[in-house]
């Protein structure tokens, strides 16, 4: 049996591994490790591009294509082309007719080039006055029957795209044909308002009449689509010229019309599209500014583009509420700007739909929030910033090979206790299923897991008091305090996973705060740094684990200006109170009988609060940093780690 391999090139590789969106979501974190929300990370990164993918467009090159091709064809559209052509040949027209009538002298020559001379200046009316006039001049009657050709290939095909080619040589059998399709198409139209239309009966149509629409559409709602985007430009077309061009246009439209025997026909197709399509730009004027003009079917073609690219340009801004790449229509993207842009949005499509389906971003009540596992990201790649800040000969104290353990074993086992993070010693736990009865093959239960006993290392109780108050926002300083917090949950839970950490943030109020809001928490815009409610939080937590060792860091940029009172409401002052730094005191004292050590990162350099933790730091033996907002998360996690190895 013989094989043979070719290139595949029937659509995305069945055997490629799945999207890779960790890069995508690494470039979205730096957006939200600077304040953006998940939702605005996202669109920033749909609008710029793929990170690593420079052959593809991001939706604002897209977009830039898009206003491009409208500036374009304003810039090269006139939309009088077919009412200028019409007036040239009816003066030529009756300019040969004279030139025959001139040198006869009989009285019907003169009734003749009377009648001309009272032809009204409308070119409408002049049309409809001249159409029963027996022109003694073969070459003014071709010149008047071209004239009538052209209305009538112009008008229908500014209906139906591609119909002028097809009535390009004058045939009563064509324009016949044209009629019945007409007819049948509305009748097609009535059955499926009553609901009596099915699918074999537009293939049918499409078998009899397909030539006459180039676009092939699959099913009466495409047709509908079509003919709806088409007749809508229609109508923007007349409202887009003069007063005086639109009433002459439309009489020309209306005449040709009823001399071809369509005008009901065309009614009832007009009222039936607008039924069904009353969303689209019915009547809405369009300006352009172009010198070349153009026949009414281009022209229609053309408004018929530039309201594409309109609906194509805000859906591609993305700037309206709830907006998705979904609402951009695939068809007007290929329309626009070819195959390569709709290869490009689905590219961007598809990094939306893997954030999602990767577990890196959900919805929740049609918000877009990050996941846990995308808050683990973001804070490893918050520390491995502030590790790469660090100087080379430190690095190395910064790798952990034994993460997850708590110690070295003693050789002994006992049984599991729910939090136990000491590893499962599996054959012990399988004797104690097999001991239990537990068959073949064996069936464990809870009480059969034994860890094996370590010897215990130190833990530590952190307490992380970030700053939320709307000073930091001015000041630039919330972003990097909520690196420094990522990145500190990070170290944490990787290095020292026995570790209790808690993150506090604190303006009027102070709340605990869970690493998975952590990312995407924004600044509060309310007054008060209330530093004496966080640390009665810090202090509730340190209690609860007495066995560990306490650590305490603040980062903050102005000293305490709100305190609880004791029916629980917040009280702002400023300058502070007396009352509010004597409480806040209170409870630094407090901290220093738990053993704490207060360690203070200054993001400011206000008189006042120097002067605050200068009183701290006397208070409690803790230390100062005056750190730059582009060094926060070295300096604390530095001192977190100084503070690890002293002990």
């Amino acid at each position: 049996m013989s094989y043979f391999y070719r290139e595949y090139h029937d659509g995305p590789d069945p055997l490629a591994p799945p999207y890779d969106v960790r890069s995508a979501l690494d470039d979205m974190g730096d957006a939200i490790l600077s304040g953006s929300t998940p939702l605005d990370a996202l669109r920033d990164l749909l609008r710029r591009g793929l990170p690593g993918a420079p052959d593809r467009r991001g939706l604002d090159d897209l977009l830039r294509q898009v206003r491009r091709r409208r500036r374009e064809l304003r810039d090269n559209t006139r939309l009088d082309g077919t009412l200028e052509r019409v007036r040239a040949l009816l003066d030529t027209a009756i300019g040969q007719e004279r030139a025959e009538l001139f040198p006869d002298p009989s009285d019907d020559a003169r009734f003749r080039e009377a009648a001309l001379d009272a032809l009204p200046s409308d070119t409408a009316r002049a049309v409809q006055e001249l159409a029963d006039y027996d022109w003694r001049s073969a070459a003014a009657r071709q010149t008047f029957e071209e004239l009538r050709d052209l209305l009538r290939r112009e008008v229908l095909d500014s209906q139906f795209r591609g119909m002028r080619d097809a009535l390009a040589n004058p045939d009563p059998a064509a324009m016949e044909r044209v009629r019945q399709m007409m007819s049948d198409l509305n009748d097609m139209l009535d059955r499926d308002a009553r609901g009596e239309h099915t699918q074999d009966d537009f293939d049918q149509f499409m078998q009899k009449y397909g030539d006459m629409f180039p676009e092939n559409p699959r099913n009466l709602d495409e047709l509908v689509d079509q003919l709806a985007r088409r007749a809508a430009a229609a109508q923007r077309l007349l409202a887009s010229l003069t007063p005086e061009q639109r009433e002459e246009l439309a009489g020309l439209i209306d005449h040709t019309l009823e001399q071809a025997g369509l005008a009901e026909q065309m009614r009832r197709l007009g009222d039936s599209l607008y039924a069904r399509r009353p969303d689209l730009a019915w009547g809405s004027p369009e300006r352009v500014s172009g010198e070349q003009p153009m026949g009414m079917g281009d022209a229609v073609t053309a408004l018929q583009e530039l309201a594409d690219l309109g609906d194509l340009e805000t859906a591609l801004r993305q700037d309206y509420p709830g907006a998705r790449l979904d609402d951009i229509d695939e068809a007007a993207i290929r329309r626009a700007l070819g195959r390569s842009a709709v290869d490009d949005l689905e590219a961007l499509r598809q990094v939306e739909r893997e954030l999602e389906a990767q577990g890196y971003l959900r919805r929740n009540r049609g918000k877009l929030e990050l996941t846990p596992k995308a808050v683990r990201r973001l804070g490893e790649t918050a520390l491995r910033r502030v590790f790469a800040s660090l100087d080379s000969g430190r690095r190395g104290d910064h790798d952990q090979r034994d993460a997850g353990t708590a110690g070295e074993p003693t050789g002994s086992t006992r049984p599991w206790r729910f939090g136990d993070e000491q590893p499962i010693d599996v054959v012990r736990t399988v004797v104690n299923g097999v001991r239990r009865g537990g068959g073949a093959p064996v069936s464990l239960s809870v009480d059969d897991f034994e860890v094996v006993e370590t010897e215990r290392r130190s833990a530590a109780a952190v307490c992380l008091l970030v700053d939320l108050s709307y000073s930091m926002a001015l000041r630039g300083t919330w972003a990097a305090a909520k690196q420094t917090a990522l990145a500190l949950q990070a170290l944490v839970a990787s290095k020292f996973p026995q570790d209790a950490v808690q993150i506090i943030g604190f303006s009027n109020y102070a709340r605990v705060l869970r690493p998975d809001e952590l990312a995407g928490l924004e600044w509060d815009m309310v007054q008060g740094t209330n530093l004496h409610h966080a640390l009665l939080i810090a202090g509730r937590h340190l209690d609860r684990h007495p066995d560990f060792e306490p650590v305490v860091l603040v980062v903050t940029d102005g000293e305490p200006t709100a305190h609880l009172m004791r029916n629980g409401v917040p009280r702002f002052e400023w300058p502070p109170s007396q009352e509010t730094l004597t409480l806040t005191l209170a409870e630094v004292d407090k901290m220093t009988r738990r053993r704490a050590t207060i360690n203070v990162f200054m993001l400011a350099a206000d008189d006042r609060l120097r002067e605050f933790v200068d009183e701290v730091a006397r208070r409690n033996g803790g230390r100062v940093f005056s750190a730059s907002a582009d060094r926060l998360g070295e300096y604390v996690v530095s001192d977190f780690l100084r503070a690890r190895r002293s002990r």
